[in-house]
């Protein structure tokens, strides 16, 4: 009698363990189902492929963005734009009040070789090249062609004395501005010129930035107000 009641708790775990892993086994292959038929399945807040492109529906905020066939502008075109803002046109022109008065001592000629390290998007690399110098390389972490390339402003690919004049407008914002100012410097060949535009300082401050190469190079330091 016990070993019919044995046999009986045996079987009956043995058909319990059988139905649990067929239960496990669903379980998993309806999660599978499901999870396949989500990543398949276009979410109703994305526009449809075959959806009218709409100028709201350019630039879309959802993560389905994959779904969409959006044309990209071409370089030539977006530069267009940029180039006619407003705000491009000032800026322009405040560099051109800038740098007019150097052509005009002798500092900027059309043979000119000039750097500008973190050039941003190039409004004084347009500048001087429309003054007449043809050789203006722009330099930024980020390029913005075809006015300026890619180059780390600490670290630059050029030769020693490559330059005849270097200019930058964003001293202030260097992550290592003794190693930007070094560099700066490396560039520009002996009885060339380094022209640093900062924000508006007191005296003792021009001192720090100043070069401590000054019977070399012919350093200036113009503030913004």
């Amino acid at each position: 009698m016990r070993e019919e009641k044995e046999k009986a708790h045996k079987s009956m775990d043995r058909e319990i363990d059988i139905f649990l892993k067929r239960l496990s086994f669903a379980a998993i292959t309806i999660a599978s189902f499901t999870l396949l038929f989500l990543f398949l399945q276009t979410p109703d807040t994305c526009i449809p492929r075959d959806a009218p492109l709409k100028p709201h529906l350019r630039f879309p905020k959802s993560t389905c963005d994959f779904t969409l066939t959006r044309s990209l502008l071409p370089t030539h075109k977006k530069n267009t734009r940029l180039w006619s803002t407003r705000h491009w046109v000032n800026t322009l022109q405040s560099f051109t009040q800038l740098f007019s008065p150097l052509r005009d001592l002798g500092l900027l000629r059309n043979h000119s070789k000039v750097l500008c390290l973190s050039a941003g998007a190039g409004h004084e690399v347009m500048s001087i090249s429309n003054l007449g110098v043809e050789d203006v390389t722009g330099v930024e972490l980020i390029e913005s062609p075809p006015l300026v390339s890619r180059a780390d402003p600490h670290n630059l690919p050029f030769f020693t004395g490559a330059f005849d004049f270097a200019f930058t407008a964003h001293f202030d914002d260097a992550l290592f501005p003794s190693r930007f100012a070094s560099e700066m410097e490396r560039m520009v060949r002996p009885g060339g010129a380094c022209l640093v535009l900062v924000e508006e300082c007191g005296f003792g401050e021009v001192n720090d930035v100043a070069s401590e190469e000054e019977e070399t190079f012919h350093v200036m330091l113009y503030s913004m107000f």
